[in-house]
């Protein structure tokens, strides 16, 4: 088996519909500009529209345009709310593809390192074998709500931005990046379980938050293993992780900010092993991109302008259809003109 593959090499069986990332990385680096916002929307629309095509985001496109993700995804969950039911099940499916890039990506690290220390290579086994749980219980979470696999296109961005070349970046990224995420997006769905009265969520995913604990620690000490001694490669790895936390934070989306769809889980992170320093960092890191009010308002832009283009296209179809209708002047002219021959041949 090859060592390093490309995000792009993950299986999937015929359920699995592949989201192009390029629009997440975009999303990382938007300002807060309702222009640059549209523009870059508009800009990966017809990608947007393939990615959905046959899934269950199809309708929401068609009712929303390129930006359906601003008036989704970068909503929190809230009870009561018209969303709430798909927001919950795309943030379900969200977590389940997730779930099983950590898993590919802690199998991965286990194999692409064969000269990593044993203790290594148990903790990336035993993190497999937790993985593996993960995926199953959300799985059974994603039916609980009504979804199935697949049901949404999958983005590989989780896997693309963490699994880096060098051991102790690996670890950054999949360990400290991307399971500290999912600290965030657990503790935000246990308040939301809470609130809707929902215990089998609500234990199922504590339960899960409780090995991201252990998974993440394990991030902290590989890190400090791996660049023991060689403070430029502690240096690179730290950055790495800052990178990996921008683009984790999709835009400020999982951010402090008081507009957030997910906030952050300060306590769960502390407790998994994170520094004062280091949350100080993902606070400043993550509280950049467009506001909320930016995003809305490019939303309805978009939206409006992806109507008009749809009301435009069937106008221009009806009048196609109209004048494919209509007899044609040659054909009318025949008769005329073979009698016209006949009457020459007579004479």
């Amino acid at each position: 088996m090859r060592r390093f593959i490309h995000h792009s090499e993950l299986a999937r069986d015929s359920r699995f519909v592949r989201q192009d990332n390029a629009l997440a990385t975009v999303l990382s680096q938007l300002p807060d500009d309702v222009d640059k916002v549209v523009e870059a929307f508009d800009r990966f629309a017809p990608m947007i529209e393939r990615s959905v095509q046959g899934t269950a985001a199809q309708p929401l496109f068609e009712a929303y345009g390129p930006g359906f993700a601003l008036v989704t995804l970068n909503e929190p969950l809230r009870p009561g709310d018209a969303a709430a039911e798909t927001r919950l099940k795309l943030r379900m499916h969200g977590i389940y593809a997730g779930e099983l890039q950590a898993l590919e990506g802690a199998g991965r690290s286990l194999w692409d390192f064969p000269d990593a220390p044993w203790e290594f290579k148990m903790n990336m086994a035993r993190q497999c074998w937790d993985e593996a749980r993960h995926v199953q219980i959300y799985e059974k979470l994603l039916e609980h709500v009504g979804g199935q696999p697949g049901m949404f296109p999958e983005s590989t961005f989780l896997f693309e931005c963490a699994c880096a070349d060098d051991p102790a970046m690996r670890v950054a990224g999949v360990n400290r990046g991307l399971e500290g995420l999912a600290c965030d997006v657990f503790r935000d769905m246990i308040r939301y379980a809470e609130q809707i009265g929902d215990e089998k969520m609500r234990q199922a995913i504590d339960y899960v938050l409780a090995d991201e604990l252990t998974h993440v620690r394990f991030g902290s000490e590989w890190v400090k293993e791996f660049t023991k001694d060689d403070p430029e490669r502690f240096k690179r790895t730290q950055e790495f992780r800052k990178q990996v936390d921008k683009q984790f934070s999709f835009g400020g989306a999982r951010s402090d900010r008081e507009d957030a769809a997910i906030p952050i889980a300060w306590e769960d992170r502390k407790e998994a092993g994170f520094s004062d320093e280091e949350l100080r960092e993902l606070m400043q890191i993550s509280g950049g991109g467009p506001s909320k009010q930016t995003l809305l308002e490019a939303a309805r832009i978009l939206r409006e302008r992806h109507h008009a283009r749809r009301r435009a296209a069937a106008e221009a179809s009806a009048g196609a259809a109209a004048s494919s209708a209509l007899p044609r002047p040659e054909t009318a002219a025949a008769p005329a003109s073979a009698g016209a021959t006949r009457a020459e041949a007579a004479k």
